[in-house]
């Protein structure tokens, strides 16, 4: 079978992690979200992957290349044009995407799996496709039960007892809604889909195509399987997907480095004392990173590859991402932190250079910055904990 993993977008929803990075490479500790989903899709017998890209489309096209290290075949469809000697995006809808591609090439030329690239599933992709040749549909999703008081964040699918889907309805009040069951951007589709997207346009599969096979009376069904789904649509859930990856409860995530002590895991050349540093696990520390002497990490916790984290600094239940430098008076707890901004888990956004932060946050491969005025520091502080 074949896939398209769905990777133009510009997920503005949780930067600024995706300031520099499109969402589907946001590391889930040491690994892409992307990666999960090919490495998924392989385990099912996923051999051909398309990924359609236009926002940051370098960062994806040369991690992943043309796919052989990862047991599969990745193509690229771009989305975007080139304008005064720079890559200008364009992304066409997820529906577009589809289209565009099948114009180009004829590639959906047998059933195919669409998947977001923002989202960690472990659905048995092999069950779901069983239960679409079943029923003899064109068109398939995978949906889940959530609690009534949170539908108004998803799409609503509307099944009769067989699964037919009936009708969709898009963040519903919670008192108005006409299920439980909301869409989890996993789709099967038969080739004759791809005709009923126009081509040349922006079209949407939640919003255009699959009202348009609900209309026509299209054998469109919904499975209903219990699975694990790590939506990331905002900054909350970034931080408790990599919670749960700390705690191992994550497919295909491992807290990285080998454990010197009971839960305290270390990268290749790590520099670390930890006699002298305070540790409560667990703890993930990446490779070349420097743990200095009067420390203090809280676990869960995982310090990047590159980071330091000097002297006299807290790390509490956070995570501290690559060549990021955690100054010596700085408490980090609950948060994400790089050396160009901090994110808490309630979702709040601290720019370290908007606000004079750069002796508590900073990028480990600068000059170490150091605080000759006090008041300096104590304006800082301030601007800190209005931010917050």
């Amino acid at each position: 079978m074949k896939a398209l993993i769905l990777g133009a977008g510009r997920g503005t929803r949780v930067q600024p992690i995706t300031y520099t990075l499109p969402k589907p490479m946001m590391p889930v500790l040491n690994r892409p979200i992307m990666e999960l989903l090919v490495e998924h899709l392989r385990l099912h017998g996923v051999r051909q992957i398309l990924v359609n890209t236009s926002y940051l489309a370098g960062e994806i096209e040369n991690y992943f290349r043309d796919g052989a290290r990862f047991g599969v075949e990745i193509g690229y469809s771009f989305e975007g044009r080139m304008e005064q000697g720079r890559l200008v995006d364009a992304p066409v809808g997820s529906a577009g995407a589809i289209r565009k591609i099948q114009d180009h090439s004829g590639f959906f030329d047998e059933p195919f799996f669409v998947l977001c690239g923002d989202a960690i599933i472990d659905l048995d992709l092999t069950r779901f496709a069983e239960f679409h040749r079943s029923r003899g549909a064109v068109a398939s999703l995978a949906m889940l039960d959530v609690p009534r008081e949170t539908v108004g964040s998803y799409g609503v699918v509307v099944a009769g007892p067989d699964g037919r889907i009936e009708g969709f309805q898009e963040k519903p009040a919670p008192e108005e809604a006409r299920s439980t069951t909301v869409n989890t951007g996993i789709y099967l589709f038969e080739p004759p889909v791809v005709d009923l997207i126009p081509s040349g346009v922006a079209y949407d599969i939640g919003g255009q195509l699959f009202p348009d096979l609900v209309r026509r009376g299209a054998p469109f069904y919904a499975l209903n399987l219990p699975f694990q789904w790590l939506d990331i649509g905002k900054l909350t859930d970034y931080y408790e997907v990599l919670r749960l990856a700390m705690a191992g409860r994550v497919p295909g995530v491992t807290p990285p480095g080998s454990e010197i002590r009971p839960g305290l895991r270390v990268g290749p050349n790590v520099r670390i004392h930890p006699d002298a540093c305070t540790i409560r696990g667990p703890v993930s520390i990446g490779a070349s990173a420097s743990i200095e002497d009067g420390a203090t990490l809280l676990g869960p916790c995982y310090i990047g590859p590159g980071a330091v984290v000097e002297a006299g600094a807290v790390v509490e239940e956070s995570f501290v991402l690559e060549y990021t430098r955690v100054g010596p008076m700085t408490s980090l707890s609950r948060s994400i932190a790089s050396g160009r901004f901090c994110v808490t888990s309630e979702g709040v956004t601290v720019h370290v250079a908007e606000n004079g932060l750069d002796w508590v946050l900073s990028d480990a491969r600068s000059p170490r910055h150091t605080v000759a005025d006090p008041q300096e520091m104590l304006e800082a502080l301030i601007r800190l904990s209005d931010e917050g």
